[in-house]
């Protein structure tokens, strides 16, 4: 498969950054977007609303359906999931996207916080796939992609951030579990991690602000490869822990200073990668 033309995309979150980029990249193929996600309002310090993020898909080409959604609700996600497929008649590609964050020590990290990582990371990753699963059987090359790392056992990545960690961990033992589960039936079940902090919202206000971003890759390395991913046959590409470089030189890709925000200046290495 060359591209995602006609093909329909669940998104969890998708109104801002890494998200936000793969479903331009996946509109720029022609592909239907269902951008799932919570914020349907202006937010202070975050861009961008579901509204504005379907405006930007349908400027890149492809089709949008803009759902309030919040992927802690069963009944919500089941909802979106419907709406979607009345819309657009099925679903051939999940992407778990959304994520909460909260890089505090075990002490420092109130049970709310703890709660609500693993309602959305863990839980949420499982629902949203277990909710599109009965569609992505019906497609014709179905994948599930959730934006979560390897499973890297360094005690470097669990000691400063137990709670964030094992609620990441969480996303990634779903493709573990999935993959294996569901080879059969032709679903994939991949993960895509970047190699570098990337430039977005939360990076800007939880890791250092805008000297941060300097040190950053623009989403757009991201939405690459996971095109290159997505369009994959699903039943000759399945379980892997990807990360974006690597896909991209698996393309052919060997220059990566145009995704840089900054070219020429020094990367800050991602969470999870020795």
């Amino acid at each position: 498969m060359a591209n995602l033309k006609e093909k329909t995309i669940f998104m969890s979150g998708g109104s801002r950054g890494i998200g936000l980029a793969i479903a331009k990249r996946a509109a720029e193929d022609g592909a239907n977007i269902i951008i799932a996600a919570k914020t349907a309002e202006p937010h202070p310090t975050l861009p961008g609303t579901i509204y504005t993020a379907a405006d930007e898909i349908k400027e890149s080409g492809g089709k949008a359906l803009p759902l309030v959604c919040d992927i802690r609700s069963e009944e919500q996600v089941k909802s979106a999931v419907e709406a979607g497929v009345k819309k657009f008649g099925g679903i051939d590609i999940c992407i778990n996207n959304a994520s909460a964050i909260s890089l505090t020590p075990t002490m420092q990290t109130p049970m709310k916080r703890f709660d609500l990582m693993q309602q959305i990371n863990t839980r949420g990753t499982f629902l949203v796939s277990q909710t599109c699963i009965p569609f992505l059987l019906k497609a014709e090359n179905p994948h599930i992609l959730n934006l979560s790392p390897p499973l890297n056992l360094n005690p470097r990545w669990f000691a400063p951030h137990s709670a964030y960690t094992i609620a990441k961990y969480g996303m990634s033992m779903c493709v573990l579990g999935m993959a294996g589960e569901f080879k059969e039936q032709g679903i994939a079940v991949n993960a895509l991690w970047p190699r570098t902090a990337i430039a977005t919202a939360a990076v800007k206000n939880l890791l250092g602000g805008d000297e941060m971003i300097k040190h950053s890759r623009k989403p757009e390395i991201m939405a690459d490869a996971a095109h290159y991913i997505l369009t994959k046959k699903s039943t000759e590409f399945t379980g892997h822990f990807c990360i974006d470089d690597e896909v991209l030189s698996d393309m052919g890709t060997d220059d990566f200073e145009h995704y840089s925000v900054e070219p020429g200046v020094d990367l800050m290495p991602d969470f999870f990668l020795d």
